[in-house]
């Protein structure tokens, strides 16, 4: 099993660096990322769509490349969900210089997109209202539907709920 979540969050981890994020944290099962809104590797395009791109990416590395692999040696295929949200989340280091010491994401937008883990289920990719604005209009319009999922949050300082997107868009296979 080592060696399979080995493989695994070795290839996720450079697909989140391809597309210019960072790894905040790796959970054992889990990874969490961040995407800045300036990026050398793409300064043009913003941090919701590079976002949505990796996850995109990620979803076929794992069907198309790292699945074939484990099917043949009799391991059924990883499953896993992506969730983003957009806003304001600061980055800091933790604990004691030498023990303990890991990068946590702190702040609203990092909470939440952790929470909606619990409201999807696995090859979902679930977007927040905030990081939905965000979503290029052409892929909004063909690929995002409204979660039939009350989230239970609502907007700081109002009783207007928050809602959930899934994106049900996928790369085309060419091969």
């Amino acid at each position: 099993m080592l060696r399979i979540l080995n493989l695994f969050f070795t290839e996720m981890i450079r697909i989140i660096e391809d597309y210019g994020g960072a790894v905040e944290k790796n959970t054992g099962d889990g990874l969490m990322a961040y995407f800045e809104d300036r990026s050398a590797v793409d300064p043009g395009a913003n941090s919701v769509k590079r976002a949505l791109a990796c996850a995109l990416t990620m979803d076929a590395t794992n069907e198309w490349l790292i699945a074939p692999v484990l099917r043949a040696t009799g391991v059924p295929m990883l499953q896993f969900r992506t969730t983003m949200d957009y806003g304001p989340v600061t980055i800091a280091r933790i604990g004691p210089a030498k023990r303990f010491n890991a990068n946590v994401a702190i702040g609203n937008t990092a909470n939440f997109a952790s929470r909606m883990l619990g409201l999807v289920g696995a090859g979902q990719i679930a977007v927040g209202s905030s990081a939905f604005a965000r979503v290029p209009d052409e892929w909004r319009t063909a690929w995002c539907e409204l979660a039939p999922i009350d989230t239970g949050w609502t907007y700081t300082g109002g009783s207007i709920p928050y809602p959930l997107y899934l994106y049900k868009g996928r790369w085309s296979r060419l091969i």
